[in-house]
């Protein structure tokens, strides 16, 4: 058994994202500490072999990789630097992640305050939902370095099947927060697309089961997300030929889409966007379809 497994890994905040990822802790070798509020909360995992914390820091003198998945940055800063905070007890070369969506700057403060301590801090958001964690099949993107990165990535591998080193500590937010731009920017572009459709009388429920098959096939908007910069591809190169065909396609499907909703009298701000942003967007310029709209 390798050093690392050997360490006690402790789990604060047992709600419904931290509860199913804690799950997946249970049978670490060396040992699950946890803490919530929650009595109830914290029985489930005692009952299953679990060690129950009153408070962080009490958590925090035992073990050497933490896990903290609380609501917002006011209750992490409290975790991690309260009267009870994990600060108080952590030893140095202790790893504290937090799985909650903060603010990047919150992550960098609490990183240099950890440092001060000897204690290693790492911002490590999480996507996939509670589906998810409790399959272990989480994205993790973490932000820390690389010694951090090294202690935590095999506990992370039993609730993340993809654990992604982003960078340094707040590198890990940032990308959670570039993941859920496109995806409640999507929502939105979703709302629009069920508004022509019900506007042309059709079951929007219908569409929504064709959008989820289609995605599960062809992997949504993530499918085209390939390229290493989002400068515009060279001619010669082999993306401009692919994404120039994305282009194409979806110009002209927005064209049609949008000469419907004009005769249905539906407003689609997200998709006039699309239709003039897309081929820069793509890094290969706008299409004939775009510039004749201009």
């Amino acid at each position: 058994m390798s050093e690392n497994r050997e360490v006690s890994v402790g789990f604060i905040g047992l709600g419904n994202m931290g509860a199913p990822m804690a799950q997946r802790l249970v049978e670490w070798p060396g040992g699950l500490v946890v803490c919530d509020v929650r009595p109830d909360a914290v029985r489930p995992f005692t009952d299953a072999g679990a060690t129950a914390a009153g408070t962080p820091a009490e958590l925090g003198e035992r073990c050497g990789v933490i896990s903290v998945v609380v609501l917002d940055d006011d209750q992490v800063r409290t975790v991690v630097t309260g009267p009870d905070g994990l600060l108080q007890t952590a030893k140095p070369g202790t790893v504290i992640a937090v799985h909650s969506t903060i603010s990047d700057r919150t992550a960098v403060q609490l990183g240099a305050e950890c440092a001060s301590h000897g204690v290693e801090f790492v911002d490590a958001p999480i996507s996939g939902g509670a589906p998810a964690a409790q399959r272990g099949a989480l994205a993790v993107m973490v932000g820390g370095s690389g010694a951090a990165f090294d202690a935590v990535r095999e506990p992370f591998g039993r609730f993340g099947s993809l654990v992604i080193h982003a960078g340094e500590v707040g590198a890990g937010t940032r990308m959670k927060l570039a993941r859920n731009l496109l995806h409640f920017v999507a929502f939105t572009a979703a709302s629009e697309a069920q508004r022509l459709a019900e506007a042309a009388g059709l079951d929007i429920t219908q569409l929504g089961k064709v959008v989820r098959h289609s995605d599960s096939h062809t992997g949504g908007p993530g499918a085209i997300m390939l390229r290493k910069t989002t400068a515009p591809v060279e001619a010669d190169d082999f993306w401009f030929t692919v994404l120039g065909h994305v282009r194409d396609l979806g110009e002209k499907d927005l064209a049609l889409a949008l000469d419907l909703a004009g005769r249905l009298d539906v407003e689609l701000p997200l998709a006039w966007r699309a239709l003039h942003d897309l081929g820069d967007g793509l890094g290969v310029g706008p299409g004939a379809i775009a510039k004749e709209q201009k």
